[in-house]
């Protein structure tokens, strides 16, 4: 199906674009139960990074789903092929020269680690968001694991299908213990030790 189509080479290496902007290109990977703090946390760490010159991109799982991704449902095979493009696309981001946040549930180890492939070490950074079930179910921002407990709501993580923890996280957070402002300082001085970002504005 392949065998027609040919790479072609860009004249703008990807070191290049990088270079203009200033800083390194890697992908946040934020990863957690639903209600446990991955969009309010990207949002936040996005807007901070933005405000000290950094180019950025956020790409959230809800709204992917309204592009991009809609025309997959929440099938085994759905869900995998969601976080593939996704991959694909923060992939293409990151060629740009930008730093990338990704905040989708992610419940699969092999999803997560498809995806961690696709990037030179050290570019792959997983976020697990630590946040208890407990606290996530209070909080059930849409209402889902409502809905998820009386049925309405089939294979929903956490409920009625599992969440495979990350066995070696880069960053882990736990928004029932920590604030959003601790959180983003955590992530930014990850990556400032990383020399992922070289410096903030005093």
């Amino acid at each position: 199906m392949t065998e027609n189509i040919v790479w072609h080479h860009h004249k703008v290496s990807r070191a290049e674009r990088a270079q203009t902007k200033k800083q390194s290109p890697c992908l946040l990977w934020f990863t957690g139960l639903s209600g446990s703090g991955k969009s309010t946390v990207a949002n936040a760490l996005d807007r901070k990074l933005h405000e000290f010159g950094y180019h950025t991109f956020l790409l959230d799982g809800d709204n992917v789903r309204h592009g991009l991704n809609k025309d997959l449902g929440f099938s085994e095979t759905d869900r995998v092929e969601n976080i593939r493009r996704i991959g694909e696309v923060s992939k293409l981001f990151t060629d740009a020269g930008l730093i990338v946040l990704s905040a989708f549930i992610s419940p699969f180890t092999s999803d997560r680690r498809m995806v961690r492939k696709l990037f030179p070490a050290g570019e792959f950074i997983e976020v697990f968001m630590n946040t208890p079930l407990e606290t996530c179910e209070e909080r059930d921002p849409k209402g889902l694991y409502k809905k998820a407990r009386s049925g309405e709501i089939r294979d929903f993580t956490g409920i009625d299908s599992p969440y495979e923890i990350p066995p070696h996280p880069e960053v882990t957070l736990d928004t029932s213990a920590q604030s959003v402002d601790q959180c983003v300082e955590a992530l930014v001085q990850y990556l400032q030790d990383r020399q992922l970002i070289y410096s903030r504005p005093e």
